[in-house]
């Protein structure tokens, strides 16, 4: 009974996350986007990658070229549910192994993913990963729960004007930059209900219990300059982290550097997808 059903569900799942396979070289990259984005975020990394590398490419479900009745309140009100998608989309094109590049929300995807099925990921790359937004007693996060319920509560009254605040803040530039205006496309490609239901669950889910499980080696990158987390974040995680781990904070500003500054973040995105880490690594791949 269970094959049948996983003999229905090939091609469903490529084609519901909008699943992209470029290039053809022996080792495979899986690039995931964070909220708000999809993955054309990824569009000018993707050009350096596809001579070496077979790169696949896919949507969260809810973002904006996804098939809203596809969404699942339920299903993605936790990463677990994101995590089996990734699970899911790797099985389909028969990926045994691969490179998982994340930003945000899908960093932490990939981090859950590699606990349900370490044998599916050689490293993580994680560019703004954060295991927990709200500050506790013992753990800056960088928000208070107040905080998040007032960018709710401005979500939910008016979407546009949202965005209009919440794009140029976390991008880091004024409503005229390149990378502003894009965020703040992919942001109103999403519907505003989705839009809201998965910002409540990115900022206010806690996967610092499961930091210890992780045994894939992970290599954190994270701009010097973030307002939705402190550079400490970067720190817990290497700190916390069942593997090994590398961390390196880029001279960028913002919580979308492959966005807002290609030109520095590329290299290092690169530098890191090429090198692994070694039982030597010291805390800055340098």
């Amino acid at each position: 009974m269970e094959n049948k059903k996983s003999d229905q569900k090939m091609g469903i799942v490529e084609e519901a996350h909008n699943v992209k396979v470029l290039g053809s070289g022996e080792k495979t990259i899986v690039l995931g986007h964070g909220f708000g984005t999809d993955q054309s975020v990824w569009k000018q990394l993707v050009p350096y990658l596809v001579d070496e590398y077979r790169v696949v490419l896919y949507d969260n479900m809810g973002a904006g070229p996804t098939n809203p009745n596809y969404f699942d309140f339920d299903r993605y009100s936790s990463l677990e549910g994101y995590a089996n998608d990734l699970i899911a989309i790797l099985e389909e094109l028969q990926i045994n192994r691969c490179m998982y590049l994340g930003h945000s929300l899908s960093a932490m995807t990939g981090v859950v993913a590699s606990i349900f099925r370490p044998d599916l990921f050689s490293k993580l790359i994680l560019v703004s990963a954060s295991p927990r937004f709200i500050n506790t007693d013992d753990y800056y996060g960088g928000f208070e729960l107040e905080d998040i319920e007032q960018l709710c509560q401005a979500m939910e009254s008016n979407y546009k004007a949202w965005v209009s605040g919440f794009a140029p803040l976390a991008v880091g530039g004024d409503m005229n930059s390149v990378a502003v205006q894009e965020f703040s496309r992919t942001l109103f490609n999403m519907r505003p209900d989705i839009a809201l239901s998965v910002f409540r669950t990115v900022f206010t889910f806690d996967l610092r219990h499961y930091l210890s499980r992780v045994t894939v080696p992970c290599h954190i990158i994270q701009s010097s300059m973030d307002v939705a987390m402190p550079v400490t974040v970067s720190e817990y995680l290497h700190r916390n982290l069942g593997g090994k781990s590398i961390v390196e904070i880029i001279s960028t500003e913002g919580h979308l550097p492959h966005l807002s500054a290609p030109e520095a973040t590329i290299p290092v995105l690169l530098r890191h997808i090429s090198h692994d880490i070694t039982a030597h690594a010291s805390s800055s791949l340098g």
